[in-house]
């Protein structure tokens, strides 16, 4: 079993990495079910966005049972005391779970906005790792001389954004389904309009 308090090094951090790629891989199309199965069946003039409202409070109830049950049995499990929270590490975390939530909620307004996961999410994961790269690399590494930064570093940036561009703009399409010709009646047969 994979050990995430491991001090071996290794590539324990890539394994975890590849689960968040695989869940925020699958988290736009999966939003953009629910959202859509939310409405009820039959509902002519229900406003669209209650089913977007609808989803996203089980999106919530999901960071519950997620966020806050899951690490509280693991606390409980360990034993660990109840006590010793600091306040910016709450302030921290708190802010980390509001943009978090900002953020699907953004997803969520983009799909009602006639957005698609594969553009919404082509945009949002080409976008956030050029955003965190700069935020991250600022907050934590205030001493780089941003004029000797390997070039490399730039042109990634720019590659995450061309990609992002490229994916939403030139994705494949579902191939248009053939119209159906009219039934053209036999020749010296009644037409159906005269039966």
């Amino acid at each position: 079993m994979i050990n995430a308090n491991s001090d071996s090094p290794g590539l324990t951090w890539l394994a975890f990495a590849f689960l968040t790629v695989v869940s925020w891989g699958v988290y736009g199309v999966f939003l953009h079910s629910g959202q859509t199965l939310m409405k009820p069946p039959g509902a002519v003039d229900v406003d669209p966005s209650l089913w977007r409202y609808k989803s996203f409070l089980f999106v919530g109830v999901a960071y519950f049972l997620v966020a806050v049950l899951a690490p509280l049995a693991m606390l409980l499990a360990k034993g660990a005391a109840f006590s010793g929270y600091t306040g910016r590490g709450m302030g921290w975390s708190l802010i980390a779970g509001i943009v978090g939530a900002i953020g699907a909620f953004g997803v969520l307004l983009a799909f009602g906005a006639k957005g698609k996961p594969p553009e919404v999410m082509a945009i949002v994961f080409a976008g956030a790792p050029i955003v965190n790269a700069v935020v991250s690399i600022w907050s934590v590494r205030h001493e780089i001389d941003w004029g000797k930064v390997n070039p490399l570093f730039y042109i990634g940036m720019i590659l995450a954004l061309v990609g992002g561009g490229l994916v939403t703009l030139h994705k494949p399409n579902p191939t248009p389904r053939p119209k159906q010709a009219a039934i053209q009646p036999a020749p010296g047969s009644p037409s159906p309009a005269k039966q």
